[in-house]
């Protein structure tokens, strides 16, 4: 048996492994879920409910936000903020930014909410001319323009997800700094978009870990990765450092 093949039988059993020098070691992996599935949907959640609202789908623009923050804070942001950690041990560098930052910004947002029901800040008027609020998505529409670049290496849906989110957050920033209601009417339709299309990933791989096959595919580089029914591509492994041990999601 070669060496290879020696280390994946002891990661997978767990054996000892005597060494050289008579000190015998053991590997335990710790696999883990793919962390994107719930920050994914917590993100497309929280993004579709007040992109809808600042598209003018339902509601208003005074109280209907304070109902929609406590959802976007927990589900969009401390959910999705903890997936961020989570794909920090997954090695996923794409993700643990993404998922981190868009994880803060609604935990941020429900901070905000909770200042403006309380008096502590006054809303702007009218409710689409705020500046402060405008150049938070002018640094969230570079940060993730950054990461649909870095996406483009995965595969074409998260890029999807990344590049509208991209979009759409600098139209915001420009309908907000500059009081354009029709520009930041069309960034909650390219919210919404981004928040269906990270349903979709979010659902594609979901399906992809329960089944060990390809129902949806995700426009990954391979084509057996996107065959409906195909098998997912095998995991990138450390064979010599840390056998088994998975990179990325």
């Amino acid at each position: 048996m070669s060496t290879i093949d020696e280390r994946r039988r002891i990661a997978s059993t767990g054996a000892y492994e005597p060494s050289a020098n008579g000190v015998a070691t053991r590997v335990f992996l710790q696999p883990i879920a793919a962390p994107s599935i719930l920050g994914l949907f917590g993100f497309a959640a929280a993004t579709f409910i007040v992109a809808a609202n600042v598209a003018g789908w339902y509601g208003d623009h005074a109280t209907t936000p304070l109902v929609l923050a406590p959802f976007a804070a927990v589900f969009g942001g401390i959910a999705q903020f903890m997936a961020g950690m989570w794909a920090y041990r997954a090695r996923d560098a794409v993700a643990t930014a993404m998922h981190g930052m868009w994880g803060s910004f609604w935990i941020a947002y429900g901070i905000l909410n909770i200042l403006l029901a309380t008096h502590v800040l006054t809303a702007p008027t009218p409710w689409y001319h705020d500046q402060s609020f405008g150049f938070w998505f002018f640094a969230l529409a570079v940060i993730t323009g950054s990461g649909a670049l870095a996406a483009l290496a995965e595969n074409v849906g998260l890029f999807s997800v990344l590049a509208t989110l991209t979009t759409g957050s600098a139209l915001l920033a420009g309908g907000l700094i500059y009081g354009s209601h029709g520009l930041v009417t069309a960034a909650g339709w390219v919210l919404v978009a981004s928040a269906i299309l990270a349903w979709y990933v979010a659902t594609a791989m979901m399906l992809a870990f329960a089944g060990g096959r390809v129902v949806l595919p995700l426009g990954k580089y391979s084509k057996a990765a996107n065959k409906p029914g195909g098998r997912p591509t095998h995991p990138i492994e450390l064979e010599w450092a840390e056998p088994g041990v998975k990179m990325g999601q």
